[in-house]
């Protein structure tokens, strides 16, 4: 992000209301590689492609907030590789981190990261380090360290299922695989953070607290992710496109102040449950609409959410979650221009 654009996201945090709305959206591997032209597997393993397709699209859309920005990264294999999971990486599909805890009792003896030499976690590092006076000299700076959630690793360590099951069967378990997660991420957000001194925000992405009650949110994630947003930085970001009525009236107390939702929920109902005190991130259909609609449904969607919104404050307008696959330039553009045109109405 531009230095104008990360103070536009920062006063859109204090409550400042612009005219026209913010477009933003969070861009990854699952869009932005077949987006540029390229399979994911060349944007995973060339550094130079996969600068060249983070330029391309911030040169395409230079008024758009794409976030995190030049996001190093290898899919949901990031964080796994570095607890040994085996990583496949397909070709031109999404990459899977096998899990490596069978049964509980391989917990305790799970290894303890260094993020700075484990898994895949040191070329991140070193594709940004690389990449750093290009970004820069497009007029670009890394700005948020990003992480997986303690859950979403932990669902993929041992297998969401099997992981779900030891919060209810063995929770003493569970709670032992969270705080050993919770120390690495920390320390591997910290990493970033010292790495790069242009970071002001954290970005988390945890849609498994989406699929748990309220008794097991406030027990396995509410003080984890408190100590994970327990930093110094401005923007303080959580991703979950599950289901969020449970965690959303506790975002504030988790330290959140901007968040990227499904679609399931309103973002005047979701402006309600947090006093609008959260920036809300979205929220069309991704797949159904930005990605398989045409590029009227896309323009009509964006204006029935933009009328159905009883206040414009601490609002970015997207999608439901991050950028799905396919979606094209054109819809991208009937998008913006929905935004546009209703702030000129």
């Amino acid at each position: 992000m531009t230095d104008k654009q990360w103070e536009t996201l920062k006063n859109i945090i204090n409550g400042d209301i612009l005219s026209p709305l913010p477009v933003g959206f969070i861009i990854d591997s699952p869009w932005l590689p077949n987006w540029a032209g390229m399979r994911i597997l060349d944007y995973f393993s060339n550094d130079t492609m996969w600068l060249d397709a983070n330029l391309k699209v911030i040169e395409k859309f230079p008024d758009v907030l794409f976030l995190p920005g030049f996001w190093s990264e290898f899919g949901m294999c990031t964080e796994p590789s570095a607890f040994g999971a085996r990583c496949t990486f397909p070709p031109d599909a999404f990459p899977h981190a096998h899990k490596v805890i069978q049964s509980v009792d391989d917990i305790d003896g799970l290894p303890e990261p260094n993020p700075i030499t484990d898994g895949l976690l040191p070329f991140m590092i070193n594709r940004l380090k690389h990449a750093q006076p290009k970004i820069e000299d497009a007029g670009h700076r890394i700005r948020f360290a990003v992480a997986r959630g303690p859950l979403n690793i932990a669902s993929y360590l041992m297998g969401s299922t099997e992981f779900l099951t030891a919060m209810m069967l063995q929770p003493d378990m569970a709670q032992t695989l969270i705080k050993k997660i919770t120390t690495f991420l920390k320390q591997w957000l910290n990493v970033q953070i010292e790495t790069f001194p242009s970071i002001d925000g954290i970005l988390l992405l945890d849609d498994i607290i989406g699929f748990i009650g309220e008794n097991e949110f406030l027990t396995f994630c509410l003080p984890y992710f408190k100590e994970l947003y327990d930093v110094d930085v401005s923007i303080k970001f959580l991703h979950n496109d599950a289901p969020c009525n449970v965690s959303a009236p506790y975002l504030p107390e988790m330290g959140v102040n901007l968040f990227n939702m499904g679609f399931d929920v309103s973002m005047s109902e979701l402006k309600e449950i947090t006093q609008n005190r959260v920036v809300m991130l979205g929220n069309i259909p991704p797949r159904d609409v930005l990605a398989n609609g045409s590029s009227e449904d896309v323009k009509k969607a964006t204006t029935n959410l933009l009328n159905s919104m009883n206040a414009h404050s601490r609002i970015v307008m997207s999608c439901g979650g991050g950028m799905p696959p396919y979606v094209t330039t054109e819809n991208i553009n009937a998008f913006i221009q929905a935004v546009t045109h209703h702030a000129q109405d």
